[in-house]
């Protein structure tokens, strides 16, 4: 029998189950504070560069004209360059008569004679009028006699008519662009105008950017169970690029100490040095220790009460800033438009950004988490009485929730819930609101997302909000969208979706499409190959480890699900293993199954079929489209109706597995 080891000798736990770092949570503004407290908030110097590389660049000084532009005086028009007051009295049936000058004016010809009383000179469009003339007579109102030396006037004009004085446009010694300016086509036409060929633009600041993980893998590369692709390289260096830094890509570095710290002490070189992951190994946080010996005066906060967004690391070595965002896409773009973003600008030369707002209505109550600040991001759609606020709700591990947003919503640390039909106030991510032809809330379908893309090629935009069959009658119940898709099953008539909207006036039904509803499993899973439905469920039921997937609330197949159970098992059926577990799609629902996080699920039959899953047949159902009366004529509507009735379309609908 072995003696028992001294705690000295005693195996420490894994890495993963101590907890060494430590989260000093504190509010957003005070990690702002303390973050700008150790950097110098301004541009980083200056270059010249030629107009054609300067595009989107920042003036680093203000640009004052040496020439008037135009700098002589110029013809608008092809016509006659004339004393005005020699037109006076002219009409077509009584035309002046002037004797011409025998020059020519074309752009670029110096004038040699001048203009007086009773005579005219043939000018060109640009070309420089002559002395003695004050105006320019169009063509079009005049004639040339027949001896070719006698011009007949037919208009009265004035003084100064179609001619563009010198300097009209810029004066000599005018400050035309000033710093801090962004260059964009406009201004680069202006600059030549005035004849720079080279131009004074702050510096880029450059961004090292590294993704830090085991777990993380470069697109292109081949994706091993367990792993994710890099997507938050390529979204923090484009957003680098928009504020006016210069990504510096420096890839996917292991968890492995040496080659993490080797990594980032080499990225120092650069302006700013972001960071994003390397959790995984809970705490083995490496870059946080790492980053914590790099330079004075080191980490300044570590932890934010927001959400999402806590974790968020932001440090100053000797001057430069360092920052390590939380490894999940929308956590890490959202902190780094929050704290980063600022940086960036400032050392860009640009101006502190001014978002937008808008009032909107929580179409759904939200509930929040006490003693956080939390910015919920929202997708606006405009109803009938103004703007509905959407919540995106695909938490902070979705790479699609910062990009299809609009907005977001700050809701206090110390507010829980807020309820339905609450009024909001939205900031928004981009300028403006982005207006789309067709606003569309929905329970998912695979056909529904084919047909929007045919409307969308017919050059109509298209904005989509997936909550369900229960949550999109309801939108357009409130006028909240133009098109609503459901799939709703009454328990009473055992019809779908006509019974829901019977004797409202206010929504139009129109017909879709039949899909089947499957029970689905991985092939050769003997709890469910060769049973009915009602086998199978009950089989289910009695297998503790056999776990299901479900959908969320609302849905139709969330729905027709739980009538199933109830068929099944009766009213003391209690609830099969996974119950809780609720995703947003069929997609989701048989990912769950093939990858074996769950073991069944109820999914509809042209899904299953893409993820080569087993499936027992529960029952077709209409996938039909609800429009409010109101935006029955608006052309995207019209074209998506039209759409449903073209033949071709249906044979392609009919091949997917969605018949008419």
């Amino acid at each position: 029998m072995s003696e028992t080891p001294s705690p000295d000798e005693r195996p420490s736990p894994p890495s993963a189950a101590r907890q060494t770092q430590f989260l000093d949570v504190i509010s957003r503004d005070e990690a702002e504070r303390r973050f700008h407290h150790h950097l110098t908030l301004e541009p980083l110097g200056s270059e010249p560069l030629t107009l054609p590389t300067a595009l989107r660049r920042v003036l680093a000084e203000d640009v004052v004209s040496a020439v008037d532009v135009p700098s002589f005086d110029r013809s608008n028009v092809d016509g006659f360059a004339v004393q005005a007051a020699d037109t006076i009295g002219a009409d077509e049936e009584s035309p002046r008569l002037l004797t011409l000058n025998d020059e020519v004016l074309s752009p670029g010809v110096r004038p040699q004679q001048t203009v007086r009383a009773g005579t005219a000179t043939t000018i060109a469009t640009g070309g420089m009028l002559p002395r003695g003339a004050d105006a320019v007579l169009m063509v079009e109102h005049s004639d040339v006699a027949a001896d070719g030396r006698t011009l007949e006037v037919r208009r009265i004009i004035a003084a100064g008519e179609n001619v563009t004085f010198a300097g009209t446009d810029i004066s000599c010694g005018e400050t035309i662009l000033r710093a801090g300016q962004l260059l964009t086509s406009r201004e680069l036409g202006v600059l030549a105008a005035i004849g720079c060929d080279t131009v004074q633009v702050y510096r880029r600041p450059r961004v090292a950017i590294l993704s830090t993980g085991d777990e993380i893998v470069s697109p292109g590369q081949p994706l091993p169970v367990g792993s994710v692709y890099d997507s938050n390289a390529a979204i923090l260096g484009a957003a680098v690029e928009e504020l006016g830094g210069e990504p510096i890509y420096l890839g996917v570095i292991p968890d492995d100490e040496q080659q993490l710290e080797s990594a980032v002490r080499a990225a120092l070189q650069h302006d700013i040095v972001l960071l994003s992951g390397g959790t995984s190994k809970g705490a083995g946080d490496l870059s946080y220790r790492i980053v914590s010996r790099l330079g004075k005066p080191g980490i300044v906060a570590h932890g934010v009460a927001l959400k999402p967004g806590k974790p968020i690391c932001m440090a100053v070595c000797d001057g430069k800033p360092v920052v390590i965002l939380p490894g999940f896409p929308t956590s890490a773009i959202f902190t780094f438009h929050e704290f980063v973003a600022p940086v960036i600008r400032a050392y860009a030369g640009r101006p502190i950004e001014r978002r937008n707002t808008v009032r909107a209505t929580l179409p759904i109550r939200v509930n929040s988490q006490r003693g956080r600040t939390e910015y919920l991001l929202v997708s606006l759609f405009k109803g009938e009485s103004g703007m509905a606020a959407y919540p995106m709700g695909k938490g902070s591990g979705s790479v699609t929730t910062f990009s299809l947003a609009d907005g977001f919503i700050t809701i206090d640390q110390q507010t829980e819930m807020l309820s339905e039909g609450s009024e909001v106030e939205v900031t928004l991510i981009d300028d403006a609101i982005k207006p789309a032809d067709l606003y569309v809330v929905t329970s998912h379908c695979v056909g529904f997302d084919y047909l929007l893309s045919q409307v969308q090629s017919q050059g109509f935009t298209v904005k989509v909000m997936t909550i369900g069959s229960t949550g999109a009658l309801a939108a357009a119940k409130r006028g909240e969208c133009d098109i609503a898709g459901i799939h709703l099953l009454d328990a009473e008539s055992d019809e779908y979706n006509s019974p829901f909207i019977t004797g409202n006036d206010a929504v139009e039904l129109i017909p879709g499409y039949g899909r089947m509803q499957c029970l689905v499993y991985r092939e050769g899973d003997e709890r469910f190959a060769g049973k009915s439905i009602t086998e199978a469920i009950q089989s289910a039921m009695s297998d503790s480890e056999c776990r299901m997937v479900n959908r969320n609330p609302g849905s139709g197949t969330r729905i027709l699900t739980d009538r199933l159970l109830r068929e099944a098992c009766g009213t003391e059926r209690g609830v099969p293993s996974g119950y809780g577990v609720q995703v947003r799609s069929h997609n989701a629902v048989c990912a769950a199954v093939k990858d074996g996080r769950a073991d069944w699920g109820v999914a509809i039959e042209t899904v299953a079929t893409t993820y080569g899953l087993s499936m027992i047949s529960l029952q077709e159902e209409r996938f039909d489209f609800v429009i409010p009366t109101a935006r029955r004529e608006r052309l995207a509507v019209r074209a998506f109706v039209e759409l449903l009735e073209d033949a071709e379309l249906r044979r392609q609908l009919e091949a997917m597995g969605f018949r008419r």
